[in-house]
């Protein structure tokens, strides 16, 4: 029962009926003072996660160890006994997303301050540092301080150094696709041959990836990238699971499955999904806060290890126990459904990759 206080006012404020008890018994809502403190908000909140007869621990007791179970009881009329689908999936997203963007990547937390050698500490220098080229060497031969053998060597060295750098260089570039910069890309459309020349299409994309590679760094591109990426990835992800549950519904008896039972267990599916990466990277958080020891080592990779091998084999025994078929008609099917959608989720990616890219700013 309620402690909330009750309102003198005896008129519901949500429908303007008559209110005789603490419920109104034409909506339900219950007649309380609407003002609450934030203190109030809090408490009421935990008290909601954590009574013991609470639907939500039950609800994420279910999703994670008992595949299907969840979807099968919610169908079956208990509603009351589990959170909603859809809220569930809502509350899982934005609890998923927001934490994980809450803690930094540990690869942009170490310490880059350039190591400044000791005064008695003796440095040798590279070849490469000291701008020794071929011609050099060979002027060095000449005169007798070098031998024949001598150089050979330090050119071959100087060579490999060389592709090392270069290798370097290409690997912190973002592609370009073959144009170097904006005036090169309309020098061709305009001066070029037909073979040459792109589509409008082609031109407008080249244009606008060529410009954000003008307007920004490496370092600016990736940095806003992953930010824009993850904040409009659980767009993305909620916009996809229609088309989960479409192709769902094509692969199973539409008279006896309606679209709105498959709605359901990919809203389920897709929940367990997102509640077991948060899982995962809070495993990867805890273990990064000790030293580096075998045993903790050997204990991170076999939790990580069984919470992999949970996520991808979690599909078959819910799809199985859901659908109630054949062992091997179950794994048939949800075998054809995942690899589709797998193509499909790659596919989406990758242009929803260069979307966010293009509309850099």
């Amino acid at each position: 029962m309620s402690k909330e206080k009750l309102r003198i006012d005896k008129t519901c404020l949500n429908c303007n009926y008559v209110v005789n008890q603490r419920y109104c018994p034409n909506c339900g809502q219950e007649n309380t003072v609407s003002t609450k403190t934030f203190h109030h908000i809090f408490i009421h909140f935990f008290e909601d996660l954590t009574h013991y007869d609470n639907a939500f621990w039950r609800t994420i007791f279910y999703l994670f160890f008992k595949p299907a179970a969840l979807t099968k009881a919610y169908l079956s009329g208990k509603r009351l006994s589990f959170l909603a689908p859809v809220r569930l999936y809502i509350f899982i997203s934005f609890v998923t997303f927001l934490l994980i963007s809450l803690f930094p990547n540990s690869d942009t937390t170490e310490n880059k301050t350039p190591i400044i050698p000791e005064k008695n500490e003796v440095v040798i220098p590279t070849i490469d540092s000291l701008h020794i080229e071929e011609k050099g060497v060979d002027g060095l031969t000449k005169v007798g301080i070098l031998s024949q053998k001598n150089n050979d060597t330090i050119k071959k060295i100087i060579l490999q150094t060389k592709e090392i750098d270069n290798a370097k260089e290409y690997k912190k570039e973002i592609a370009d696709f073959g144009y170097k910069s904006i005036n090169e890309l309309d020098s061709i459309q305009k001066n070029g041959t037909d073979k040459a020349k792109v589509s409008k299409t082609e031109y407008w994309f080249l244009k606008k990836w060529l410009t954000v590679k003008k307007e920004n760094t490496n370092e600016e591109i990736i940095e806003k990238f992953s930010e824009s990426f993850t904040h409009n990835l659980p767009k993305v992800l909620f916009m996809y699971m229609p088309v989960f549950a479409f192709i769902l519904w094509l692969f199973h008896d539409k008279k006896k499955w309606y679209y709105f039972d498959n709605g359901i267990f990919t809203l389920h599916y897709f929940s367990f999904l997102l509640l077991l990466t948060l899982t995962l990277f809070f495993i990867d958080k805890f273990f990064t806060l000790f030293s580096q020891n075998s045993i903790l080592t050997w204990i991170h990779f076999v939790l990580k290890s069984i919470g992999v091998f949970w996520m991808l084999y979690y599909f078959f025994p819910a799809h199985r126990r859901f659908y109630e078929e054949k062992f091997f008609v179950s794994f048939y099917k949800s075998s054809i459904v995942l690899f589709i959608n797998v193509l499909i989720i790659i596919i989406l990616m990758i242009l929803f990759a260069l979307y966010t890219y293009i509309n850099i700013h």
